[in-house]
């Protein structure tokens, strides 16, 4: 029986966690609320289970995970339409979401073994009787913190890196989105009934915390900047690595010789899809003065047509409207102008696209993260103004180029993690490369090699394999096999080139 609570608003009845639509009130979903003793049992369960999930080899973790991806691809309508009914989100949204997850997940099941398989490596001087060996070892098991904004794809990214590597996932899904969390950990279960090596478990922050502190080997946290400090704080009390990936404020530069209308169509796509709640979202652009008019014309335009509750859906987190109030209000009261929306552009739980200029540089709006459908375009005499100002933040996440000539040279200056040339948001649609950012953006690498890599201990292993030529590393060297070193190291290293 569903009932009407606060849009958007968890609430705990019961010892369950109801989860409500942010547009409309109505019950998404009920799940149970886990305590620190659930969360400890949930972890020593999946302890077992990841001794036996890493006996089925690489190949057999690949079929696995690749039966997982045909069942996303099989039944990704439902899963679009729970995103939905949770976090209000459109439809096309949850599908194009449900995509890119199936992206990640086919590339870590079918490139694990490449990228994590042991290894001979070339042995060296000091050492040259022995051989070496590098292999990656799971951490058994890794806990995994997910965000409200992407309760698909952006889970899905270590979830399918850590579970391709050989760990058991003991996964807390934000409180404003456990149902679709669930539904994840429940489909893995229909492919992977024998063992509960993906678990989910529910409830707050304190649920986080316990899961930190819950003896995991390793810990993935998306969200924001405040709270990954305070994930961070839980695991170092038994330094428990972490990856963090937080929050951002990204740019995009628009050069003179910029495709502008591509660059606007862009802008608009990359500052408000999912009504602008996307850690990558575009929240400032730096238009060089021979395009710039032309750039706010287009994208006046084109974000004017978008219709809210529609293409803009709502936004997730009720209290975070009032950040985005403000935000507007501090960059008007500061002397900007809406050339689009506005303060009135907020009214709960929507707020209308909104385009703001002649921001000054210390306003909220372009310091903070304000993770809703706003754009400010700041007019720069060129390029090397765009980067100072792109450049001038605390924060490192993504960001964006629009140019011709000059434009990878300006995304390699750019201060962070992932840059896209000529589009936004578009390296998060590729398997293979890394995601993560730098500064207050947190550190880290989930997806592509890097990703991989992320939830395997690298170990080295030494055997030798024959007599010490040049015994260095025992007490019973001479001092003529001293003197054999050092001659053959001045031999190998001692000449300047």
């Amino acid at each position: 029986m569903t009932a009407t609570h606060v849009p958007g608003l968890p609430v705990i009845e019961d010892g369950q966690l109801i989860s409500t639509n942010p547009a409309t009130g109505e019950e998404a979903g009920r799940v149970p609320v886990a305590d620190e003793k659930a969360v400890t049992a949930a972890v020593e369960q999946a302890r077992e289970a990841a001794v036996w999930w890493q006996s089925r080899g690489w190949e057999g973790r690949k079929v696995r995970l690749l039966r997982w991806r045909t069942l996303l691809v099989e039944r990704i309508e439902e899963l679009a339409e729970l995103a939905r009914s949770e976090s209000g989100k459109p439809i096309n949204d949850g599908i194009v979401e449900v995509t890119a997850a199936v992206e990640h997940l086919d590339w870590a099941a079918r490139n694990a073994r490449r990228v994590l398989g042991p290894r001979r490596m070339r042995t060296r001087l000091l050492l040259a009787e022995h051989v070496g060996h590098l292999e990656y070892q799971p951490y058994g098991v890794v806990g995994v913190i997910g965000p409200w904004n992407y309760p698909i794809v952006t889970p899905i990214g270590p979830i399918s890196g850590a579970l391709a590597a050989g760990n058991a996932i003991v996964f807390k899904p934000s409180e404003y989105t456990p149902v679709v969390g669930q539904w994840l950990a429940d489909s893995f279960a229909e492919i992977v009934p024998e063992q509960p090596v993906l678990r989910a478990v529910h409830g707050l922050g304190d649920v986080g915390g316990a899961l930190c502190r819950s003896g995991v080997g390793k810990v993935s946290f998306t969200g924001s900047t405040a709270t990954g400090k305070k994930v961070m704080a839980a695991c170092a009390e038994n330094l428990v690595p972490v990856v963090i990936e937080a929050g951002g404020k990204d740019a995009l530069i628009v050069d003179a010789d910029a495709d502008v209308p591509a660059a606007a169509e862009a802008a608009v796509w990359g500052a408000m899809t999912n009504a602008g709640q996307t850690c990558i979202g575009i929240e400032r652009v730096y238009a060089v003065e021979p395009v710039y008019d032309r750039f706010v014309q287009a994208v006046v335009e084109k974000a004017g047509k978008l219709r809210t509750g529609e293409e803009i859906g709502p936004i997730t987190m009720p209290r975070q409207l009032e950040i985005i109030r403000d935000h507007i209000e501090d960059a008007l009261a500061r002397g900007g102008r809406a050339v689009l929306g506005g303060a009135e552009a907020v009214r709960a739980p929507y707020v209308a696209p909104t385009v703001l200029v002649d921001v000054p540089d210390d306003s909220s709006e372009i310091r903070e993260e304000t993770f809703g459908p706003t754009l400010t375009i700041t007019r720069v005499r060129d390029a090397e103004e765009a980067i100072r100002k792109a450049n001038d933040t605390p924060y490192g996440l993504g960001g964006s180029v629009f140019g011709k000539r000059d434009a990878v040279r300006i995304a390699r200056r750019l201060r962070a993690g992932m840059v896209a040339v000529n589009g936004t948001l578009t390296f998060v649609g590729m398997g293979n490369l890394p995601f993560g950012g730098v500064g207050e953006s947190g550190f880290g690498r989930i997806h592509g090699e890097d990703g991989l890599r992320e939830f395997a201990r690298p170990k080295a292993i030494t055997v030798r394999r024959a007599r010490s030529l040049l015994p260095a590393m025992t007490f019973e060297r001479t001092p003529a096999q001293v003197r054999q070193i050092v001659k053959a190291l001045r031999l190998l290293y001692g000449r300047r080139r």
